[in-house]
């Protein structure tokens, strides 16, 4: 059966390679005569596991030998609550920048644990960019600055990241693995897999372990990032599927050459989407300004938001899944993760040409 073209947000298509080697192990794995949902997580081979996917991240990204790794549950959405908990500190205050839906309801979020300062909004304009850097307000005695790296609905995206006398937080869970970062800016980083690194049901956590002195006795131990820590991310059974995928992606992605080759990638990748975007004579219109432009996730409108459904229900018929904007702000979105292939971009592309011809 031939494959869509899987443009969609997250859940988003999952690399062939892996899902092909995850059906040849899916019964048996290495021989066990078991498959590696029904193995314990405390038995050596699924730890061989957990390993190795913690050492090809490590690697990946590279991550500072002292900075603790953490595979936990919940999503992004539990960090929002989680990071204010275990690192606000007792009557803290926190700063947020405010760039888009997300970083929105990490506010809101937040605000039920500590006081948090938005030092910065976009809100004004419509999310269409990172506010510029003389107009935040940062406290320098902030317990932590938080950022999302990538906006997933609003398709902004930093250009690097934020210069910060207090801790950074990053939400990456768009963009984490699909560029390189430097993780020894950040004090913590945080992604959910089901976009660049695996299925959903997987976070990760990377994070300064000077920062675990912060995490509270009040915290229950289940969200305690120095109980998790110490437990090796282990404190509860894991979510040892999405684990064992998320380390197939990983190695997938080392043998496509690594993040300096999926970063040259996904900005062709973005480029040939934002051409055609701004060479359609305003049939098509992206509302972000082109210095922060996401190469990760690209909603867009058409000048006759009326043909919206059929450019839906066309590009479905055509092999072009999951392009139906974020309930919040309608429209096209074109989520371009690791596991898009130029190709599949290209051939969207062509579509909205011969769309743009037809009803222009």
């Amino acid at each position: 059966m031939a494959r869509s073209h899987n443009f969609s947000a997250g859940p988003t298509a999952v690399p062939l390679e892996v899902l092909n080697q995850a059906y040849d192990e899916f019964h048996d794995f290495a021989g066990t005569g078991m498959s590696i949902m029904e193995m314990s997580h405390r038995s050596p081979i699924f730890r061989a596991i957990a390993e190795q996917t913690e050492a090809d991240l490590r690697e990946l990204l590279e991550v500072p030998a002292h900075y603790r790794v953490l595979f936990v549950q919940g999503g992004a959405s539990l960090q929002f609550a989680q990071v204010p908990m275990n690192l606000a500190g007792e009557n803290g205050s926190v700063d947020y920048l405010h760039t888009g839906l997300w970083s929105g309801k990490a506010i809101e979020a937040a605000r039920q644990y500590c006081e948090v300062r938005v030092v910065a909004s976009a809100q004004g304009t419509g999310f269409d960019r990172v506010p510029a850097v003389q107009d935040w307000q940062l406290n320098p005695k902030a317990a932590y600055l938080h950022y999302t790296e990538n906006e997933t609905v609003h398709g902004v995206q930093f250009a690097e990241p934020p210069a910060s006398e207090a801790p950074l937080v990053c939400d990456a869970c768009s963009s984490l693995l699909s560029k390189p970062i430097d993780i020894a800016r950040h004090g913590l980083v945080y992604a959910a897999a089901q976009k660049n690194m695996g299925v959903a049901g997987l976070t990760v956590v990377i994070m300064d372990p000077a920062l675990l002195d912060r995490c509270h006795g009040f915290t229950p131990d289940i969200l305690n990032y120095a109980c998790i820590s110490d437990a090796q991310s282990m404190l509860n059974t894991p979510a040892t599927f999405p684990w064992y995928l998320t380390g197939l992606t990983l190695q997938w992605i080392k043998r496509s050459g690594g993040l300096q080759v999926l970063h040259q990638r996904n900005q062709t990748k973005a480029s040939l989407l934002y051409e055609t975007l701004d060479g359609s004579d305003g049939f098509y219109r992206n509302p972000v300004q082109p210095t922060y432009r996401s190469i990760n996730n690209v909603p867009f409108r058409l000048a006759d938001q009326a043909l919206e459904a059929a450019f839906l229900r066309e590009a479905e018929a055509a092999g072009l899944h999951g392009l139906k904007g974020h309930a919040s702000v309608g429209g096209i979105r074109a989520s371009l993760y690791n596991a898009i292939s130029v190709e599949a971009v290209a051939a969207l592309c062509e579509f909205m040409g011969a769309f743009a011809r037809r009803y222009g």
